[in-house]
């Protein structure tokens, strides 16, 4: 074998071992998580004061009324506890998910795997990466949803001196339903959309097998855990200020709101 072709192996062996490393593919995921969190904060503002308002208003609407009674910069608000738990949640997930699966799949090649086993796999570990990381949840949703500055460090310590442990675990069990169902379908459901495209003649790796496949299991995701995710918001916009249970919380909204106020 000639030396130029012996390099040639050991660099492809040397990529391939980096792509199944696991601290690379938790980096990698967590840097572009944090990433697409720091330029779309502005929508997750808008999503949570909707979601905590009795009021109805539109996105755009709420957005308009931020700048003109907070400031540009409001719409930013949360960014450090955002950052650490959308790179934490989603590095956390994706290191995870294919271990998972492969548990579950046992003998059974990753390709062949049923659709509901790649649904469990990617909603279990979405559902546990985040009730880890919920407390930055908690203080995320405290800090947005407030119509003046809150110190970080205040809240978070407001938070444990008003309820504990419990406080900074407000709405995880909304939370980690949430993720369960949204993790299911934006993996099992990428997972299986991209298999699909790939069997119609899409190419493997082409860029609109990845876009089409995640536009696709976004918006399952998106259709399947609003109605958790509002629970969520405001039991976790509430940490430490109301003692309303999530029961007692989704039994008033539509008596009070209507069904449609879940979406």
């Amino acid at each position: 074998m000639a030396p130029a072709d012996a390099i040639g192996r050991a660099k492809s062996r040397e990529r391939a071992l980096a792509q199944n490393d696991p601290a690379t593919r938790f980096l990698a995921s967590a840097a572009a998580a944090g990433l697409a969190e720091s330029l779309t904060l502005p929508i997750d503002i808008t999503k949570v004061r909707l979601q905590t308002s009795t009021v109805a208003n539109t996105q755009l609407g709420v957005g308009r009324q931020i700048v003109a009674n907070e400031g540009v910069a409001a719409l930013w608000k949360g960014l450090a506890p955002a950052l650490a738990r959308q790179c934490s949640y989603t590095g956390l997930s994706l290191l995870l998910y294919e271990p998972l699966r492969d548990r579950i799949a046992g003998d059974v090649p990753a390709s062949e795997l049923p659709f509901w086993k790649r649904v469990l796999a990617g909603g279990a570990a979405g559902g546990l990466s985040i009730f880890a990381v919920n407390p930055t949840d908690v203080v995320k949703a405290r800090l947005q949803n407030s119509r003046t500055p809150l110190p970080l460090g205040g809240t978070l310590a407001q938070v444990w001196r008003n309820a504990g442990v419990r406080g900074l675990w407000a709405g995880w069990s909304p939370n980690v339903a949430r993720c369960f169902v949204g993790n299911a379908a934006e993996l099992g459901c990428y997972d299986q959309f991209k298999q699909t495209l790939i069997e119609k003649g899409f190419p493997a790796g082409g860029a609109a097998t990845h876009l089409a496949a995640s536009a696709g299991a976004g918006f399952v995701s998106s259709i399947a855990s609003t109605p958790v995710d509002v629970l969520k918001t405001r039991l976790q916009a509430s940490a430490g200020l109301s003692n309303e249970g999530l029961v007692s919380l989704a039994l008033r909204i539509p008596r009070e709101e209507g069904v449609l106020a879940f979406y």
